[in-house]
This record gives C-alpha cells, structure tokens and sequence, in this order.
C-alpha cells in the first residue's frame, strides 16, 4: 500500500510539471487548418517542450529575485529573463501586454503598491 502512495505521488509531479495536453492541443490545432491531424506523441512533445521553456524563463527570474532579495517573481523579472535570455522579439510586445493587463487589473495594481508600501 505504501509503494501505492509513493507512485501516486510520483504521478501528481509529473501532472504538475505540465501543462493539461488537452490545452496543448487546442492551442497547436488553432494555428493548423482544420482537417489536420497531429499525433500523440507530437502533442506530448510540446507539451514537454513548453514546460522546459517555462521552467528556463522561470529559473532565470527565480535568480534575478534572490539576487535582489525578493520572493515574488513579477512579469517585470519574467520579462527581463527573456531579454537576457537571448529572446528578444517577445520583450516588446510582452511589455505592452502587460502594460494593458495592468491597466485593466486595478486591483492587482493596488495589492501591488501596497506591497510596496508596506
């Protein structure tokens, strides 16, 4: 029972590490004309591909935080890791998605302000 235990867990990681392949899918079937077909394991491919992706940016920003002594990674951090990484192309249009975002999500902005206040 108890080895039971540790493979569940080892599956929840795992689940946890990516994202839903159902998610995947809608979004590489959104840029294919509609009687494609694409594969299992092309799916799964992706979907491990975005989650390294992720995890590079994200490891990036998790140092810029430590170094400056912060716990939150902020779009700003996540930004600045893409720059530094070597992709460029997405700085300035994810700086003005972000700048809409937080224009629209005042209430993001004053937790924000708060939390720098206080």
């Amino acid at each position: 029972m108890a080895e039971d235990h540790g493979d569940d867990m080892a599956e929840i990681r795992e689940q946890d590490r990516f994202l839903p392949i159902a998610n995947i899918a809608r979004i590489m079937k959104r840029s294919l004309p509609d009687n494609a077909k694409i594969a299992k394991d092309a799916k799964e491919c992706v979907q491990e591909c975005v989650s390294e992706f992720i995890s590079f940016i994200s490891s990036e920003a998790s140092d810029k935080c430590q170094q400056e002594k912060r716990k939150t990674i902020n779009g700003d951090d996540l930004i600045w890791a893409m720059s530094t990484l070597g992709f460029d192309n997405y700085v300035e249009p994810l700086k003005l998605y972000l700048s809409k975002y937080r224009e629209v999500s005042p209430r993001l902005q004053r937790a924000r302000e708060q939390a720098v206040g206080g």
